[in-house]
């Protein structure tokens, strides 16, 4: 089901859950800002999720409402998975889904890093 990228943040959602480690997940990555780990439905030889450890809906709720060090680190962890992965030198690809035109399906704000194979066009039209 879409979300709306503008709705209050809801504490019941699966990111939420799994960061409170009431969910299991297969972790890769963890820092104060960031916590990231594999999808459980990959798309791709490498799809690994990265979260930010605070409660933000989407793109847009995070670069309004996180601190200048939460942005910062958010994005270096991006980076540090993305480079533990072994994804820099071949190439790979970041995609955030942001409300229903843009395919969300969690409403907390999270990265997808996709890599291991060649990624093809980036939307078929």
């Amino acid at each position: 089901m879409p979300i709306d990228p503008t709705l209050p943040y809801d504490d019941a959602n699966i990111f939420a859950k799994i960061l409170r480690g009431e969910i299991p997940s297969k972790k890769v990555y963890e820092d104060e800002w960031a916590f990231a780990f594999e999808d459980i439905n990959p798309q791709a030889e490498i799809h690994t999720l990265v979260v930010p450890k605070g409660r933000y809906v989407s793109w847009d709720d995070f670069s309004a409402k996180a601190s200048d060090a939460e942005i910062g680190g958010f994005v270096r962890a991006v980076g540090e998975v993305a480079r533990r992965k072994g994804l820099v030198e071949p190439g790979y690809r970041l995609l955030a889904n942001i409300g229903a035109h843009g395919g969300q399906e969690v409403p907390h704000l999270h990265v997808h890093i996709f890599g291991g194979q060649p990624l093809g066009r980036m939307i078929s039209v």
